[in-house]
């Protein structure tokens, strides 16, 4: 009897250490086996928990999973297979890596369910869970910045209003059919300003002064004073309708508006008041140099223009691209303009006098521009720039795919958030047309109640559902607390 009771005994340990150590997992319906000692070393994740949590009875097992059955000892959840497969793996190896296809945001969320911290994220999908924030965060702002000027604050006083009305006039072209009408204005005034600077060069165009000196036709210059006029007029109620105006003035483009009218008021004050102070030739000297300054008003097309600032940004993204091209060209300049002046020394009618004099050479061949005012002589001179040639076309080519890239990613990501912010206000109107239903329908309910419960309650929020949690929609103002355009 003694030994049978010890056979026993040592088989329920044996159950007990079974059900302790290992645990079956059913994650939409993929099944997984997990021991303890792999699950143990992370305590604070939910399915650690999971092997301690038997003891504790059937409440502590619902607050853990979904579903739980006896027999088979299985616990089942009611979330994404795929991300558990990727999650687990920081019991194995220690890191996890997101697959290809899964939304970051959404697997965050798989992450912080499982109580898996995100440090354990592998740093290239961290990337890419930053720039899925940064989306929807541009996203909500875009949203948010339509709602701000749809919405009317009657707190505001008349000159509040007036000056939202200006901003939106001036700076938000898709407000209005007039707003559209101003931009295209804008648009042309900078094409024919910046004809006019061109035409008003060509010397047949041109008339003398009594000095013998030439300068722009009258009628040129009354056509550069009305677009000028019209660019003050712009900078001037932009600036007084701008909710920051600290940020308006120390923004890229508004300075770029300085730049472009600047020069006409100063060349006006220089030719009125600067002959008193200094000589005249003087005073011409300074207003010429003036006016190529308005060549700085061909950048204000980039206002009217998505492809101009998609190349921008572009740009902006290729630093480094751009820094490796400008030094393979460097280190190329220096030494095939060395090679060039050195094999040419042996030929009496060398063009080449010296190694910085080489450097032009050494430029308009691996530019492939090739002026002809240099060029070599002899043969290894000959076989020296054949080889630059090749070496500078390379070099030109390799960071252009890079920048290609980044532009045709800018352009597709501002198209997508553009098309992500206008479905999310279509959501918003549909929502706020179920609640007006809605509430027409409860409103004798809510009337009859109003006396026993105090103000009615027909005026709930009627808000969308995602995975998504967006603080810039979740204040009271907007009526929004969630994103449904996550992807």
């Amino acid at each position: 009897l003694d030994g049978i009771q010890y056979k026993t005994l040592l088989m329920e340990r044996s159950i007990h250490r079974e059900i302790i150590v290992e645990i079956v997992v059913n994650v939409g319906g993929v099944r997984q086996v997990f021991y303890g000692d792999n699950l143990n070393q992370y305590p604070e994740t939910r399915l650690a928990e999971l092997v301690n949590c038997l003891s504790g009875g059937y409440d502590s097992i619902f607050s853990l999973c979904d579903d739980y059955d006896p027999g088979k000892r299985e616990f089942y959840f009611d979330r994404d297979p795929d991300a558990f497969k990727c999650i687990i793996d920081v019991y194995y190896f220690g890191e996890i890596h997101m697959k290809k296809g899964i939304c970051p945001i959404c697997f965050k969320n798989e992450m912080e369910f499982w109580k898996v911290d995100l440090k354990f994220l592998d740093d290239c999908c961290k990337t890419h869970l930053s720039e899925k924030k940064e989306e929807l965060e541009e996203i909500a702002r875009r949203v948010q910045l339509i709602l701000d000027d749809l919405g009317v604050d009657a707190s505001e006083n008349r000159w509040k209003r007036c000056q939202k009305y200006i901003w939106k006039f001036m700076e938000k072209p898709e407000s209005s059919y007039p707003a559209r009408v101003i931009a295209v204005l804008s648009f042309l005034f900078i094409l024919i300003s910046s004809i006019v600077m061109c035409v008003g060069t060509i010397p047949d165009l041109q008339v003398v002064d009594p000095e013998g000196n030439r300068m722009e036709h009258p009628t040129l210059d009354s056509i550069e004073t009305v677009c000028i006029g019209w660019f003050t007029m712009e900078y001037v109620l932009r600036l007084i309708s701008s909710p920051n105006k600290v940020y308006f003035a120390l923004s890229f483009m508004n300075i770029v508006d300085v730049l472009a009218i600047l020069p006409f008021y100063v060349s006006l004050i220089l030719t009125h008041l600067g002959a008193k102070l200094m000589e005249l030739s003087n005073v011409q000297q300074a207003v010429q140099a003036l006016r190529i300054m308005r060549i700085a008003r061909i950048f204000k097309l980039a206002r009217h223009s998505s492809g101009l600032q998609t190349l921008t940004y572009a740009l902006k993204r290729s630093f480094k691209e751009l820094g490796l091209l400008l030094m393979y060209l460097a280190v190329g300049i220096f030494v095939f303009s060395a090679l060039g002046y050195t094999m040419e020394q042996s030929h009496p009618e060398t063009l080449f006098k010296s190694i910085p004099q080489s450097f032009w050479w050494a430029i308009i061949t691996m530019t492939t521009v090739g002026y002809g005012d240099i060029y070599p002589k002899t043969t290894l001179g000959k076989l020296n720039a054949a080889i630059s040639f090749l070496c500078g076309v390379i070099a030109i080519a390799l960071p252009i795919h890079p920048i290609i890239n980044n532009f045709v990613r800018y352009y597709n990501k501002q198209r997508v958030l553009e098309t992500a912010a206008k479905h999310e206000l279509e959501l918003m109107e549909l929502n706020s047309a179920e609640g007006k239903a809605a509430n027409s329908r409860n409103e004798p309910e809510d009337f009859a109640r109003e006396g026993k419960e105090g103000p009615s309650c027909s005026s709930r929020l009627k808000v969308s559902h995602s995975d998504t949690f967006i603080h810039l929609l979740s204040e009271e103002k907007h009526y929004r607390t969630r994103l449904q355009s996550c992807k």
